[in-house]
């Protein structure tokens, strides 16, 4: 495999994968933006009971998430060595770690889901109830869900992205255009938007697993690849701890400023994870390129697509930057009609708008070391951002009776603690191993 020394190839390269892949990632957050809007007309405790049904939900999401990341990795490293069918064989073991962890979260939330809505919703039995309901029929979504993830993964290993832009893109429209049919033509209520997220995520799931399967590989599960993929996905699932910690503990404290900061809270933390998530289209082009270089054996090219990447994603965050501050006045007003709620979204507002050129570089790093399969620093980085800057911040913002403001200047410490850290990593050069394994 041959990468390009120049930087217009590269440049090509990062957007051919790029593009497609902020498709995919676009899609999922834009359809629960269109579900927060339709269920924000429903009222604030609507709105609150999905802020905190939604933040448990994204568990199923974060170890979707360790899945892609872990099988991108290594199916990249892989491609790059020539071998195809390896790196596919990557994905099918891959599918089965998630339909197993999909299955016991689609469980758990039918046992849990109670005492989780109580302890995240303080003193508001209301919202507490209503997030109990909603939790459990979303939750039927998360083996589709997981199963999904694990495709994108391999899929983005060999550097196709446009197909899982199909199958995501298609899912989620589709119950974009459920939602409020279910949620209001149909008056199903809060319900009608947990059973559009649940139909998104099952179809998305059925997708890859067809494709999965037109591959003919082996589909039968291997215990020794299985457990390779267990150890490097522990370094990437205590990261991921780290950040669902962090999310909602973030939930817990601006659900004690009251109900109208909670729902604040969910129309911000909502357009942050769009944000993110559409910034992480270059971080997800950098995992497969660096990991299909160093697998290739061309470490220096690495280095250069690392170099080129972070400017990308300081680039790109700026730019949402200018049209989140832009749209201060406007943005929060789609989501809500109360003058309570837009007041303490209000109070997030600089901070969110401030962080996202920062952020941009954050996510790029990490696609590259991810792609490097560099997972042990990044989890150390990750928790350390976590006990030493955001939980601490968000903690005391509580007990200081600082608001929104205060929580979302925890999430801001959090960005920058990882962003010295990643770019200390980069200078070192010790991430770029090459080989098809690392």
């Amino acid at each position: 495999m041959t990468t390009p020394t120049s930087a217009a190839p590269t440049l090509r390269r990062v957007a051919g994968l790029a593009l497609p892949a902020l498709v995919v990632l676009a899609a999922e957050p834009l359809y629960v933006l269109v579900d927060t809007a339709v269920v924000g007309h429903l009222g604030r405790t609507p709105l609150a009971s999905v802020a905190i049904g939604g933040q448990v939900l994204t568990v199923a999401a974060w170890l979707g998430t360790v899945l892609a990341y872990g099988t991108t990795g290594r199916s990249a490293r892989r491609y790059g060595a020539g071998d195809r069918a390896g790196a596919v064989a990557e994905g099918v073991q891959a599918s089965w770690l998630a339909l197993a962890a999909g299955l016991l979260i689609a469980v758990g939330a039918q046992v849990f889901a109670d005492p989780l809505a109580r302890t995240l919703a303080g003193n508001n039995p209301d919202v507490a109830a209503a997030a109990a309901h909603w939790l459990r029929v979303a939750a039927l979504g998360a083996p589709g869900l997981l199963l999904a993830t694990a495709g994108n993964g391999w899929m983005r290993g060999v550097q196709d992205t446009r197909r899982p832009m199909y199958y995501v893109l298609g899912a989620n429209l589709l119950s974009a255009a459920a939602c409020p049919t279910l949620v209001y033509g149909l008056h199903l209520g809060l319900i009608g938007s947990a059973i559009a997220n649940a139909g998104a995520q099952t179809l998305s799931g059925a997708l890859f697993v067809r494709a999965l399967v037109a591959e003919r590989v082996s589909l039968r599960p291997h215990p020794a690849v299985l457990r390779r993929q267990l150890v490097l996905g522990r370094d990437l699932l205590l990261r991921g701890a780290a950040f669902q910690a962090s999310f909602l503990s973030a939930a817990a404290v601006a659900a004690r400023f009251g109900a109208a900061a909670l729902a604040a809270h969910q129309i911000a933390l909502q357009l942050w994870f769009f944000c993110a998530l559409v910034l992480d289209a270059v971080a997800i082009a950098a995992q497969s390129l660096v990991g299909a270089a160093l697998g290739a054996g061309e470490d220096e090219q690495a280095k250069a697509l690392a170099r080129r990447i972070t400017v990308i994603g300081l680039v790109s965050g700026a730019v949402f930057a200018a049209v989140i501050g832009a749209g201060a006045g406007v943005l929060p007003k789609l989501f809500t009609s109360d003058p309570q709620v837009f007041a303490q979204a209000m109070r997030a507002w600089p901070w969110f708008a401030g962080m996202l050129p920062l952020a941009g570089v954050v996510f790029a790093l990490d696609g590259v070391l991810i792609g490097a399969g560099d997972v042990r620093y990044m989890r150390n980085l990750t928790v350390v951002a976590t006990l030493g800057g955001f939980l601490p911040a968000i903690w005391l913002a509580y007990w200081l009776h600082l608001g929104l403001a205060g929580v979302w200047a925890g999430l801001t410490l959090f960005i920058v603690i990882r962003l010295v850290g990643l770019l200390a990593r980069m200078r070192s050069g010790r991430w770029a191993v090459v080989g098809a394994t690392r």
